[in-house]
């Protein structure tokens, strides 16, 4: 069974949907047991990180998460909120992958946020076993991982180049959405399961 966390960021359904379609089970849930127990963990968001941290406080998951040693994906500001800290709100994260979280540089042409889609490079992980350097994936956001010894995917926007996936141990993060990101999306949502 996958547990999908529920910390009250952003949309849950196309997460459900890809693993639907992957004929998974899942369940969305707050609840410790029912993630303790689980074979795989996802950790969708979007939003912002510093509520996406309250939230988490508030339902007592930090420590929880940071002691889960099954696979365990960070989707977008799930992702994000798994670094060191962010610029957005200026806040401490859980400190599980060596990166910061920062702003997109403002620069003449380039659209903030960056949404749609962009090619994935450097790709260094199982998690994209069968992928190919140059695929398309769906972004939507404003900050950005930096560049980090746990990046294992970047993606150029403007002139910045960033962490489109980190690993480190159990825990993986794209920032990219792969349950929006059509065959090569659910094929990466696959690998996670095999892992």
């Amino acid at each position: 069974m996958i547990a999908i966390i529920d910390y009250k960021m952003g949309n849950l359904r196309s997460v459900e949907n890809a693993l639907t379609r992957l004929g998974a089970e899942w369940v969305v849930t707050s609840d410790h047991d029912t993630i303790r127990k689980a074979s795989h963990v996802l950790l969708p968001g979007v939003g912002n990180d510093a509520e996406a941290m309250a939230n988490l406080r508030e339902r007592n998951l930090c420590e929880l998460i940071r002691d889960l040693r099954h696979p365990v994906l960070g989707i977008c500001v799930g992702m994000q909120v798994m670094c060191r800290d962010s610029e957005e709100g200026n806040v401490d994260c859980l400190n599980i992958f060596d990166a910061h979280v920062k702003r997109f540089p403002t620069e003449p042409d380039v659209k903030i946020p960056h949404v749609g889609w962009n090619t994935i490079a450097n790709l260094d992980s199982k998690l994209f076993k069968g992928i190919n350097p140059g695929e398309y994936v769906y972004y939507v956001h404003s900050y950005y991982a930096n560049l980090c010894p746990d990046t294992i995917a970047t993606t150029r926007y403007g002139s910045t180049m960033f962490s489109a996936a980190l690993k480190y141990e159990n825990f993986y993060g794209t920032q990219f959405h792969p349950e929006k990101s059509g065959d090569v999306g659910e094929r990466i949502l696959q690998n996670f399961l095999n892992l």
